[in-house]
């Protein structure tokens, strides 16, 4: 049995690095890119990447396009350790993204998905699923919200990555064993932007670890009463894509070794951190030697 199975997002994204911050280009204007690049990730493919490179045992079970995106990513997946044998190909192209990094690197997306690539129902039988955590992306929260049903009867622990607001996103909540939020969306959905507040009304939907990333300012998590703050470590930032995923891997890693809540937030931080040190979400996944040396640096 596999220790995770990632059940979602693959992509194959253009990387295009600016000279100036995006918000300073010019409408209508034109601005020369300093570097151009195709580098894959898509959130659960670096997930299943990440945890790879941690040394968990990890399998990806979504869609590849049938073009060279779809082979490239198919390729990579399989390059990083990761079992793609339960994937499917589809006669379309592979998704993708834009991804536009300043020179602080902050990035903007602009992704694109063709309507064919669906990861049918029936791919999500209990023996594709044997894991001791399944991760599911919101990507496609019919999907996601399956997957997490077929998990949790299997035994299966489930985390996840919440980013959207959906009909399904307070299912999916109540469904999966550690949501983990995108920083932005427990304040849209409840009108509170602070993030204990929001945690703490999001507390009807579920009574276990609510979790939330916050970029550049760490991660928190509301375990029972009890509110973590762990802060981010300083690295010098190339490109923060992937960050959050990473951080997913981290998370997952730290379950399976049982980690306390507040020592599970610091090893996602610095796994996070680490992958912001380089291009892309993918290639920038760091080894869990790295993530240890990082972590005994900033003791």
């Amino acid at each position: 049995m596999l220790d995770v199975v990632g059940v979602g997002t693959n992509s194959v994204d253009e990387v295009l690095q600016l000279p100036i911050e995006t918000g300073a280009v010019p409408t209508g204007g034109k601005v020369r890119v300093k570097d151009r690049q195709f580098l894959c990730g898509g959130q659960t493919a670096t997930v299943t990447a990440a945890c790879a490179a941690l040394g968990l045992r990890s399998g990806y079970l979504g869609v590849f396009g049938a073009d060279d995106h779809g082979r490239l990513i198919r390729n990579a997946l399989k390059s990083a350790g990761v079992d793609v044998r339960e994937s499917i190909d589809c006669n379309a192209p592979n998704r993708g993204a834009v991804i536009l990094v300043d020179p602080q690197g902050s990035r903007t997306v602009l992704w694109h998905r063709s309507d064919r690539l669906k990861l049918p129902f029936e791919k999500l039988r209990p023996s594709a699923l044997q894991a001791s955590v399944v991760h599911i992306d919101d990507d496609d929260p019919e999907i996601a919200l399956h997957a997490a049903t077929v998990a949790r009867a299997c035994g299966a622990v489930i985390t996840s990555d919440l980013e959207h607001v959906s009909d399904q996103v307070e299912q999916l909540i109540a469904s999966v064993t550690f949501p983990i939020f995108e920083q932005s969306l427990p304040g849209r959905l409840t009108g509170e932007c602070d993030p204990e507040r929001s945690l703490r009304k999001l507390r009807r939907l579920h009574d276990g670890i609510l979790v939330m990333t916050r970029a550049e300012q760490g991660s928190v998590a509301l375990d029972g009463d009890t509110f973590h703050v762990a802060p981010a470590f300083k690295v010098k930032v190339v490109d923060g894509t992937g960050a959050g995923d990473v951080f997913r891997a981290g998370f997952i890693y730290g379950l399976l070794k049982k980690k306390s809540v507040p020592d599970l937030l610091r090893f996602a931080n610095a796994a996070a951190a680490l992958s912001c040190t380089t291009l892309g979400a993918m290639p920038s996944v760091p080894t869990l030697a790295e993530v240890q040396k990082l972590l005994a640096s900033q003791t």
